[in-house]
């Protein structure tokens, strides 16, 4: 049998009490597919569960052909792999009858997500290996808000940087040749 190391973050969110993020997620990945896929999921006493399913990339799922599942309801997102800007290549995701962007801000350790009304700042003490994570909340910001952003801490968004994305390039070129197959 293979083992994982399974990586469980635990935390208070102000007002909405215990939140965990944990990474690999096995109730999000079929037994027959956790060779190659690996899953994210956020729950909480108050946050709706949030899970992020897709190929494994660095013990962490990867953004791409990845299935997202937010308040137990499929949801759907988009991205601009090679465009110069931050803005320009961050998620657009439609989730629970919103329209969120997500986005890396200052370097691969912070992120945010945002929709008109709200802002949630997160923070990685590592960008590879996180001990500590953490966010700030900006404006009507709700449990779905809170739940999307942790759940996107531990999926691998790396690209989501101009140089990231320079990176996986050609990982990205490899899969569509292999799809053509």
């Amino acid at each position: 049998m293979n083992q994982r190391d399974v990586n469980c973050w635990r935390g208070d969110v102000g007002g909405l009490g215990p939140v965990e993020l944990v990474v690999p997620a096995l109730e999000v990945v079929p037994v027959s597919e956790r060779a190659e896929y690996e899953g994210a999921m956020v729950t909480g006493q108050n946050i709706p569960m949030s899970s992020f399913k897709a190929l494994r990339y660095g013990g962490r799922p990867r953004v791409a052909e990845g299935k997202l599942s937010v308040a137990g309801q499929h949801a759907s997102f988009t991205r601009k792999t090679m465009r110069m800007s931050r803005g320009a290549r961050a998620l657009k995701i439609w989730a629970v009858g919103r329209e969120y962007r997500y986005r890396e801000e200052g370097n691969r350790r912070h992120h945010v997500l945002e929709r008109p009304e709200s802002r949630v700042v997160m923070a990685r003490s590592s960008a590879s290996d996180p001990e500590i994570i953490s966010g700030t909340a900006h404006g009507a910001v709700d449990s779905v808000d809170i739940s999307i952003a942790i759940l996107f801490e531990g999926v691998y968004t790396r690209n989501l940087s101009f140089r990231g994305a320079l990176i996986s390039a050609p990982g990205r070129f490899m899969d569509s040749v292999s799809k053509l197959s």
